[in-house]
């Protein structure tokens, strides 16, 4: 048996999220990227293959660099060859951009150390049809330099309650957070993109965050109203919750400082 950790990139779509579900409430099946992997794994070993996910991302989330890892019990398979084949067997929404082998005990969400995501804001002009599935359009462009002061409190250990989904199942709400900001997209200026990397999230966490900054912004609110939100704890103070089609997965990290918190 061999452990092959796998770098996957995916359209969310079109995804019910990342966990694998047997059906959904009415009894129909459900499509996740988990369970369309594990598909492409069965017919190439032509059995069962548990994949090991570093985290979930939810209904219409993406991925630039979601990783998992499953154990191959084929040990003469290089590496590459696992790209080729499983894409092979993939949905084109689902492209695995690299395999490696990595020890016996690594397993993709115990061993990650912080995950950064990417959230992608269309402003004032009209995105190409194609780019439509990939970003939130806003009319107006807001001032980077607010919020990235109002970002200036995203770091360190925080309660996050505010910023939780009702349904939300963690022990903790607790969070470190290494980095948030702004910035505008080099390859699109009417782009602007919002950077978070955390030992981990809440469900829906940055959604509710993005959305809180933006309308914060367009309130003309200071940077501390944003600060009384966060500090607040209560979830009935946060303000709207962006769409999941700007927001990416965009790669795990596995040689920082593990927290569990």
């Amino acid at each position: 048996m061999t452990n092959i950790l796998l770098t996957i990139s995916y359209d969310g779509t079109d995804f019910c999220g990342w966990q694998r579900q047997d059906k959904s409430a009415a009894g129909q099946p459900v499509r996740t990227i988990q369970g369309e992997i594990e598909s492409a794994l069965e017919k190439m070993f032509h059995c069962h293959i548990n994949l090991y996910g570093s985290g979930r991302t939810d209904s219409g989330v993406h991925a630039a660099g979601q990783a998992a890892n499953f154990l191959s019990p084929v040990d003469s398979i290089p590496e590459k060859n696992y790209v080729r084949a499983l894409n092979g067997f993939l949905p084109h929404d689902i492209r695995i951009m690299s395999a490696k082998k990595v020890s016996d005990d690594f397993n993709a969400r115990f061993n990650a150390t912080s995950r950064m995501y990417r959230y992608f804001i269309q402003t004032e002009s009209v995105p190409l049809a194609k780019d439509t599935r990939f970003v939130w359009c806003i009319p107006n462009r807001p001032d980077i330099d607010k919020l990235n002061e109002m970002c200036s409190f995203l770091h360190g250990e925080l309660d996050c309650a505010t910023f939780s989904a009702a349904g939300d199942q963690s022990i903790s709400t607790r969070r470190y957070i290494d980095s948030a900001r702004f910035f505008v997209d080099s390859s699109n200026k009417d782009v602007i993109v919002f950077e978070i990397e955390a030992n981990a999230f809440l469900w829906r966490m940055i959604r509710s965050l993005t959305g809180t900054l933006i309308q914060c912004e367009q309130k003309g609110k200071d940077p501390s109203f944003f600060k009384e939100i966060l500090d607040s704890c209560d979830r009935s103070r946060a303000l709207m919750t962006a769409p999941p089609t700007g927001l990416f997965l965009w790669t795990i990290k596995f040689d920082g400082i593990r927290r569990h918190i």
